[in-house]
């Protein structure tokens, strides 16, 4: 395979492998991720109810922005796994351009009417790099989170996308026997990264550790280890359910390790694990409650939702002046929020991803 022989096959659901079996857990798990994603931001934001229950809620919620590494990882995985000849890195970005921007763009747009609507301006440059999705790489606060605060990530997930066309290649030819030992070297570089971060002065360490897209690509690079692993036959065959066991644990030990470690290097292993856990149960046939319908449906959406749950939240935040709200009415506003998320998520999968994707994402045939 050359640098420009891969397609991620998008126009199929995210899990699709070149043979066409497809993985559906892997679908609904994206959703799972979302899902931690949006209790913390809905922790951190005050819109849940305050004393003792808020505390608990904290507390479970507080380690929710690991989300984003299952994303990254499973990311690697996946265009690894569907993976195939026969098509060039031009087409690849194209398709993943329709996947992902246009929903992107109207995340955007819907976050910048709603900080207008409540009296906050959205400046050019921040304008700017969030359209040119680079605002991950300015190590200030206020542009990697301007506008819609969770874009930051995509822009890590374009640096990801610019550079698969040669990474695939380039880690193809690592010998079967020796993936493991790269994977293994690729986790411990992820550990190493807050070590790394003690360096700089403390005002970049979260910038450097969590936002910079260089060193979230260590877990995009590990994604596609793990997806070569499977591939190659050396799977071990672990099941799910311990895969779950190790990854509740680690999440809820995340809160005890220091703030630069807790982000991404606690949960990485059991990520890298779970996901290819779950493509071969999937390809294997096995049972799976992610694997239901409303679940792949959830999936699916996952990614609108991703992008519109903090705007929503922090536009009740400040429309509603939800904070201090009685307990009741708190978590009212918190089960809107997340029905209004979920609402927006599936109209824009609807008429935005879907379409788009059907009109720019799909394979054309060769003469």
């Amino acid at each position: 395979m050359n640098a420009l022989e891969v397609t991620d096959r998008s126009d199929k659901p995210v899990g699709t492998q070149a043979d066409g079996s497809r993985l559906p857990s892997l679908t609904g798990l994206r959703f799972v991720a979302a899902f931690l994603v949006f209790c913390f931001h809905l922790s951190i934001s005050g819109l849940s109810a305050p004393g003792s229950t808020q505390h608990a809620f904290a507390r479970a919620a507080g380690a929710g922005a690991v989300g984003v590494s299952f994303f990254f990882v499973l990311s690697g995985f996946v265009l690894t796994w569907s993976a195939r000849p026969g098509d060039t890195a031009r087409a690849f970005w194209r398709r993943r351009a329709a996947k992902i921007y246009p929903n992107y763009v109207v995340a955007f747009v819907i976050s910048v009417v709603g900080l207008y609507a409540t009296g906050h301006a959205v400046g050019f440059l921040v304008g700017a790099a969030n359209l040119g999705l680079v605002q991950a790489w300015w190590p200030d606060p206020g542009i990697y989170f301007g506008a819609n605060s969770v874009s930051w990530s995509l822009a890590c997930e374009a640096f990801f996308y610019a550079l698969f066309p040669a990474l695939l290649p380039l880690l193809n030819r690592i010998r079967p026997r020796r993936l493991w030992a790269s994977a293994t070297l690729c986790v411990a570089a992820v550990f190493a990264v807050p070590v790394v971060a003690t360096l700089l002065p403390a005002e970049r360490h979260y910038w450097f550790v969590y936002i910079f897209p260089p060193v979230r690509l260590l877990e995009f690079v590990l994604g596609i280890l793990m997806a070569l692993v499977v591939k190659s036959g050396r799977w071990p065959r672990i099941p799910v359910w311990s895969v779950t066991v190790l990854l509740v644990a680690a999440y809820a030990l995340t809160p005890y390790f220091p703030p630069d470690a807790e982000t991404s290097a606690v949960t990485v292993i059991p990520f890298a694990l779970l996901i290819p856990a779950a493509a071969v149960a999937d390809a294997r046939g096995k049972r799976s409650v992610w694997r239901s319908r409303s679940a792949v449906w959830l999936g699916e959406i996952s990614f609108a939702f991703y992008l519109v749950h903090q705007s929503v939240i922090v536009d009740l935040m400040r429309g509603l002046d939800a904070q201090g709200s009685a307990p009741a009415t708190a978590w009212t506003l918190a089960v809107g929020a997340l029905a209004v998320s979920v609402a927006l998520a599936g109209l824009m999968h609807r008429f935005v991803e879907v379409p788009m994707m059907r009109r720019f994402g799909r394979r054309r045939a060769r003469p």
